[in-house]
Formats: structure tokens, C-alpha cells, sequence
């Protein structure tokens, strides 16, 4: 019972202080001109701040919503351009293996001229054995194609190799390089003979050997053409072979021997002529090597 006054006296004192507050409001406001600096201060103190930091907090979320947008548009247009960067490196590298294929199919159209003599057909290489170099591999036309053994086959500005096996649609090329390889060579400029070695050794330092050629008064310089000789059993005669590098008076003073610059790069062949007749049919002779 005595919680329960207690409880109503605190009632009613606040309902006093309320109703004080309110008539002392009443009474300021009828001395509005006395009493207007002391409210505009308290305003000033507390409401406009308050109104500067609230306005402050809405430009700062209207600019970061707009920040988002923006970010939202970059982002496409950032996807619209990687879109259009991948199409011009896809067009890029077309254009660039379409320009590689010219200037391949230009090297072969300008050796097709300089043996012009040669009927030939061109292949593309479908294979090769491991290992950096073209030694062996493998060309996409075959004895249905009229490709037989024996065949010359030519690359680059000269002499690759040989057409050594044959299936109905393939053909083994055994090149000059390989180590089972020899072919007779000559000077181009004293027709001095000799014999070119195929050596993969030696390609490390893109050269391959001769030797056996004869010691004698012709001079045979750096630079020199080796092209097949016309003894040869195989090769057709004056096919390119590559340039001397060097040249060396061999130790019993009877022969010379020295390096070959090949005329085809041997670690890069895509496609290849072939000369479609073996020198034997146009002999009318059938030799072995």
C-alpha cells in the first residue's frame, strides 16, 4: 500500500514539472524578441549541427550509390572491352599464321621455279619422329598420289631428302641430316666432288659435313653452293644442298673436308615438293644406293 502512494506522489510531480515547463514556455514565447537569442544559440549549438552531419551522411550514401552504379557501367563496358581485346588477338594470330602460309607458299612457288625442269607435287608434313629435327617425317600423299621410294624431295631453297617408304596415303621422308644419311655433293662453281654426311650431332650448330673431296688447285671458299653431284645414284643432279662454312686440308694431304650451312631449316618443315619422278626412271636405269 505504501509502494502505491509512493508511485502516485511521483506522478503527480512529474505532471507538475510538466506543467511548469509548459507555462515557462509560454511565457519566453511572449518575449520572443528577449528570448530568440538564447533559443537560436541552443539551435545553433545542437539542431544545426545535427542537421549538417545528417545532411553530410545523405550526399556521402547518394555518392556511393552513384559510385556503384558507375562502377556497375565500368565493369560492362570493361567486359565489352576484353570481349572486343580477345577478337582482334583471335583475328591477330589468323592474320599472322595466314601471313606465315603466304611467305611459305611464296619459298615453295619460288623453288618450284628455280626447278622448273622437275615435275613435282606439294605435301603437307603430317609427322615426325622425336627430337628437334626434322630427320624423319612423315608427308599426307602416298602411292595413290604417285608418290614412289627414291623420290627427291625438296623444302626451304634446296634439298630436304628422300622418300625412303610409302602407304597408300603417307610417305616416309628420310633427310639429309639423319645419321644414316650420305649424298653425293659437288661444288657448284669448280665441280669438285664429295660426300655430304648427315650427322644430327652437328645440327646443334645448324651445319652438316662433307668430305672425300679431292686436294687440288680449285679453290673452294666460305660461301661456296654444294648441290648434288650428277654421279649420284639418287639424287637428281644440281639440287642445292647448302653453303660451305668451312673448308679444311684434311691430314693426309690428299682430300679436303669441311661444314655445310643447309639451305632448309631443318627444326621448321610444314610443307614439301616432291619431284615425281625417281632419277633411275629418268636414266631408264634402276641402281641401288
Amino acid at each position: 500500500m505504501k509502494k502505491k502512494n509512493q508511485a502516485s506522489a511521483t506522478n503527480r510531480y512529474l505532471v507538475i514539472g510538466l506543467s511548469l515547463f509548459c507555462i515557462l514556455m509560454m511565457v519566453l514565447s511572449s518575449f520572443s524578441d528577449v528570448a530568440g537569442g538564447p533559443f537560436k544559440v541552443l539551435a545553433n549549438v545542437t539542431v544545426i549541427p545535427l542537421q549538417q552531419g545528417i545532411n553530410q551522411v545523405g550526399g556521402w550514401l547518394g555518392d556511393m550509390s552513384d559510385n556503384f552504379e558507375t562502377l556497375k557501367q565500368v565493369r560492362s563496358e570493361n567486359e565489352k572491352l576484353q570481349e572486343q581485346v580477345d577478337s582482334l588477338i583471335t583475328e591477330n594470330n589468323y592474320l599472322q599464321s595466314e601471313r606465315y602460309e603466304l611467305e611459305r607458299l611464296q619459298e615453295l612457288y619460288q623453288l618450284d621455279s628455280n626447278y622448273a625442269e622437275y615435275e613435282k607435287t606439294a605435301a603437307h608434313v603430317i609427322g615426325k619422329d622425336s627430337g628437334n629435327w626434322f630427320s624423319t617425317f612423315t608427308i599426307d600423299k602416298g602411292s595413290m598420289d604417285g608418290i614412289e621410294v627414291d623420290m627427291n624431295v625438296m623444302a626451304g631453297s634446296g634439298l630436304v631428302g628422300i622418300v625412303v617408304e610409302t602407304g597408300p596415303t603417307w610417305a616416309k621422308v628420310r633427310s639429309i641430316i639423319d645419321d644414316s644419311s650420305n649424298v653425293s655433293g659437288m661444288v657448284l662453281s669448280t665441280s669438285d666432288r664429295c660426300i655430304v654426311s648427315g650427322d644430327l650431332s652437328l645440327m646443334s650448330d645448324g651445319q652438316i659435313r662433307f668430305e672425300q673431296m679431292e686436294n687440288n688447285e680449285n679453290q673452294v671458299s666460305v660461301g661456296d653452293q654444294i648441290v648434288t653431284s650428277y654421279i649420284s645414284d639418287k639424287y637428281l643432279q644440281g639440287i642445292l644442298i647448302g653453303y660451305v662454312s668451312e673448308v679444311t686440308v684434311d691430314s693426309n694431304n690428299l682430300t679436303r673436308s669441311g661444314y655445310i650451312t643447309p639451305a632448309v631449316d631443318f627444326k621448321n618443315i610444314q610443307e614439301v615438293l616432291v619431284i615425281t619422278a625417281t632419277k633411275a626412271e629418268m636414266t631408264g636405269e634402276n641402281q641401288e644406293e
